[in-house]
């Protein structure tokens, strides 16, 4: 064999095997399918579908919506809608609804229920209005999670109502009310208020809650009926920042990518223009945690990367729900006299599988 002769060998059988290396690169870029749903199930649900439009640079229409859950109907044309802390002096002050086509132009569509349920006013004496609350779709039902409570106090439930769809104009609308899913009482370090449900990669429903006291609490629940899972002890601890008061709320849970990340409102709502509401997160492998922060923080010992804070007029952004990419939360409007306005951003990841929140839409 002459040199060039082997030569030209040598580079066929190079060439062959660099064809054959790119093939397995380019079927392996991503997981195998096989290996991609072993790696779903155990590390968590598919992230919630992208939604088909980004929220518009200026919001217009009805956005007086406080603590905002973020929702699309399920199929491919579903409208957009937003459930939010009743007003007393609106449909006996019970969650209110609104709606949109393209998450820009934002209308009022009643509420969900006509009064507040009797059991409620019962196990709250003085309640005045419906608050914080939650809504998740699980075969072919919508599951709508409420508070009930009065300021500064521990006495409260969580309600959940049901509907099968979310279209006021179909003739099946009806949010029928289930009664209570959990309570806290003044004697117990907790309270049971501003719930967040997420579905683990097993398909088990979990619901996080808390306010002030011991900060962010987690229980188990079950489907079909979506509520707490029989046989758990106390509510397991996600988040707490130990310093009095302990501000801290409105958790919320996302599963994206094989993390589950935890949403939180730290420091003060409710206070106009003085309001110190920001939004933080952490993240976890397991649902039930441990969660920690970007510099590795636990925040059950009072971690949270703050990814929203006070920007020009918008004040006090807090309240938070997730959809696909799209962060919703309420803020005070400097513009406005300190009034309460819908906000929605679009939630960027960076390569390190952290959120950045846009600062414009």
């Amino acid at each position: 064999m002459t040199r060039v002769t082997g030569i030209r060998m040598a580079r066929s059988v190079f060439l062959a095997v660099a064809v054959l290396v790119a093939a397995l690169v380019a079927t392996s870029a991503d997981p195998p399918a096989m290996a991609t749903a072993a790696s779903s199930a155990r590390q968590g649900p598919a992230p919630a579908p992208a939604p088909a439009a980004r929220p518009p640079a200026q919001l217009s229409g009805d956005l007086h919506a406080h603590d905002p859950a973020l929702i699309r109907e399920h199929g491919p044309r579903g409208s957009w809608y937003v459930f939010s802390t009743g007003d007393p002096a609106v449909g006996d002050g019970t969650v209110q609804i609104r709606r949109s086509a393209d998450l820009g132009h934002w209308s009022y569509n009643g509420t969900v229920f006509s009064r507040i349920p009797s059991w409620v006013r019962e196990a709250v004496p003085g309640v005045t209005n419906l608050w914080a609350p939650e809504v998740t779709f699980h075969d072919g039902r919508y599951y709508l999670y409420y508070a009930a409570s009065t300021f500064g106090s521990n006495r409260s439930v969580i309600g959940l109502a049901t509907n099968t769809t979310l279209d006021s104009d179909d003739p099946g609308y009806r949010w029928v009310d289930r009664g209570e899913v959990t309570t806290s009482v003044p004697s117990d370090d907790f309270n049971a208020i501003d719930p967040g449900v997420v579905t683990d990669a097993e398909g088990t429903p979990w619901l996080a809650f808390g306010s002030f006291w011991s900060g962010i609490r987690m229980l188990r629940l079950r489907w079909p009926d979506g509520k707490v899972a029989p046989g758990q002890g106390e509510p397991l601890r996600l988040a707490d920042r130990h310093v009095p008061p302990n501000a801290i709320e409105a958790a919320y849970v996302v599963a994206r990518n094989g993390w589950y990340y935890l949403f939180v409102s730290l420091d003060f709502c409710c206070r106009g223009t003085d309001s110190t509401y920001k939004i933080a997160v952490g993240r976890s492998r397991s649902v039930s945690g441990p969660y920690v922060d970007e510099l590795g923080t636990p925040l059950a010992h009072g971690g949270g990367t703050v990814i929203l804070s006070e920007r020009g007029t918008m004040i006090g952004p807090g309240g938070q729900s997730v959809f696909g990419d799209v962060l919703a939360f309420h803020y005070y409007d400097a513009t406005a006299n300190g009034d309460f306005r819908l906000g929605l951003r679009r939630i960027q990841w960076t390569a390190g599988g952290w959120p950045r929140v846009a600062d414009r839409p």
